[in-house]
């Protein structure tokens, strides 16, 4: 089991959303602590990876030794919305 953590610009972004597109969101992160490399996860770079929740993109990074989840950013689907991840984390 991994430990979540969000940064503080994903808990405004999680916020902002509408409860019509926070729950899925929400579902999609709780299930992150349990598998962070289920089916339909696609690695980025490095320890981060990104899943898909319809048109959303929650951008996190994994780190194995700690057990540890930090979602960086929840965005929908843009052309700005992977760049500069790897300051994100």
């Amino acid at each position: 089991m991994y430990r979540l953590e969000l940064t503080p610009q994903a808990q405004r972004q999680l916020d902002k959303l509408s409860v019509a597109d926070l729950e899925p969101i929400a579902a999609a992160i709780q299930e992150l602590g349990d598998n962070p490399r289920a089916s339909g996860v696609k690695k980025l770079r490095g320890p981060i990876y990104r899943i898909r929740v319809g048109d959303w993109r929650i951008v996190y990074a994994v780190f194995d030794k700690d057990n540890l989840i930090v979602v960086g950013k929840i965005a929908r689907r843009s052309e700005d919305t992977y760049k500069k991840i790897k300051d994100l984390f």
